[in-house]
């Protein structure tokens, strides 16, 4: 049997949980539209909704929050977080945002014009929603094996270099302002890119003129899988990993509430100045004044504070642990889902956990509402309602259709990743009792947030 790394950490605080009943839980769900983004968390008992903003912060970040400088300008806090992203990331620009996507939508605005291309290693919901309102149309460049929840590889997220070859063949480099890297990719189950596929992408893109830019929400996930898999790099720390990485960017966005250990949260991080002057002209457009963006003095504390602690090894090597975990009980009872397991969550396959169900009828969508109901476990649907519709209205369909159970940072134990174990199998067992959903609501943007539905009867 494997062994786990124990908690790195002890317990100082605690929050109860709340123990509901199943007849509570069912009608919670139907009040919610089948939707778990719609319920209330003092319905929930184990949330693994998202990993992002629901970290729990160490003492030493707690205690920056009291040293909170919350000037309208100059912000002795902001100058800490600068700091941090330069010393750690080596970018020498830092513009600080509410959270990631206020970081998305400046990047798109400063860089996109009308009628260009962005590629990228998959699609990430709110990041193509950014390009596409600035008038891009996303291109996917990933490994195809990255679309198949079989296939083991070690570095499935990686670009697929002539994919991106060719999209620069077939439109022009001048009609492709930046790539798009996700590392680790969020939609392919937490897959990570590869030190020497980043050096690949970065060759081509400076041969044709064309930034690089990192969505680099789990950039310290993405390094420790550097350090175990990829050869040269087993000796090198966490830290000297990311700043590697980081060098052969031009840029990245950030989602503070992911890797980056706070609960709120971001920051576009650049190295080109001119690009770096437009970016402040719209910061105080959309989020606040430069030296702190949508964020208060104390919570860049606290973000400058958890840059640094996120690079300690034993801190992630316990998160991967419970990712694993969690995946090698599931795997014993075969369960299906995303192989090789991520850096931040299982996604199980509801295609496979569900074949019975057509994707029109949402099998995520109802699998994600049955686990809430048989355990109070709340997770989230990354299948056809989060893929959307394209400019045309139709849906888009994509191959992998997925539940996402997300292991939120320095929170939960092994004993509460028992009891999400026991209820899918529990549901697996049972699986041709699911029927499928029919939607009866759709807001017209990023529709996965709000959209309701009922059991098909």
């Amino acid at each position: 049997m494997s062994k786990y790394p124990a908690e790195p950490y002890k317990i100082k605080v605690v929050e109860p949980l709340k123990i509901t009943t199943k007849e509570e839980r069912k009608r919670a769900m139907e009040e919610a539209g089948y939707n778990t983004f719609l319920l209330y968390t003092e319905d929930v008992y184990i949330d693994l909704l998202t990993d992002s903003g629901t970290t729990a912060m160490s003492d030493n970040q707690w205690a920056g929050m009291m040293l909170g400088d919350e000037a309208y300008a100059g912000s002795r806090n902001f100058v800490n977080l600068e700091k941090a992203v330069q010393e750690v990331y080596g970018f020498k620009y830092v513009v600080p945002t509410h959270q990631g996507r206020g970081a998305e939508n400046i990047l798109s605005q400063i860089m996109i014009k009308e009628g260009d291309y962005i590629p990228g290693n998959m699609y990430f919901t709110t990041t193509r929603a950014h390009q596409e309102l600035n008038g891009a149309t996303f291109v996917d460049v990933v490994l195809d094996e990255a679309h198949d929840s079989t296939i083991e590889l070690p570095f499935k997220g990686n670009i697929d270099l002539n994919k991106y070859q060719e999209l620069i063949d077939r439109v022009g480099a001048d009609k492709i302002p930046y790539i798009c890297l996700a590392v680790t990719v969020n939609m392919a189950g937490g897959q990570p890119v590869s030190m020497q596929n980043i050096k690949e992408v970065k060759e081509i893109s400076e041969k044709h003129g064309i930034k690089v830019m990192f969505d680099a929400t789990r950039c310290v996930e993405n390094a420790f899988f550097i350090k175990e898999r990829e050869e040269g790099y087993q000796d090198k720390t966490i830290a000297d990993i990311l700043k590697i990485m980081m060098s052969y960017a031009d840029g990245c966005t950030m989602s503070g509430k992911k890797d980056c250990l706070v609960n709120i949260g971001g920051f576009l991080a650049l190295n080109d100045e001119k690009l770096y002057q437009r970016a402040t002209e719209l910061v105080v457009v959309y989020e606040g004044l430069l030296t702190y963006g949508g964020m208060a003095g104390r919570d860049m504390e606290a973000m400058a504070r958890g840059i640094y602690e996120a690079c300690d090894y034993h801190y992630i090597e316990h998160r991967i642990s419970q990712i694993r975990y969690l995946g090698d009980k599931l795997e014993a009872a075969g369960v299906p889902f995303v192989k090789p397991v991520g850096g931040h969550a299982i996604f199980l396959d509801a295609k496979k956990f569900l074949p019975h169900i057509p994707q029109d009828q949402f099998p995520a969508q109802r699998l994600a509402a049955e686990l809430f109901i048989d355990s109070g476990v709340r997770a989230m649907e990354r299948g056809i309602v989060s893929a959307g519709r394209d400019k045309d209205g139709n849906n888009y369909y994509p191959k992998l259709e997925l539940v996402r159970l997300t292991i939120p940072r320095r929170v939960y134990t092994y004993a509460h990743l028992d009891v999400v174990a026991d209820s899918i199998i529990e549901l697996y067992e049972k699986r041709d009792q699911i029927q499928g959903l029919k939607m009866v609501y759709e807001p017209p943007v990023l529709r996965f947030f709000t959209a309701r539905f009922e059991p098909i009867s």
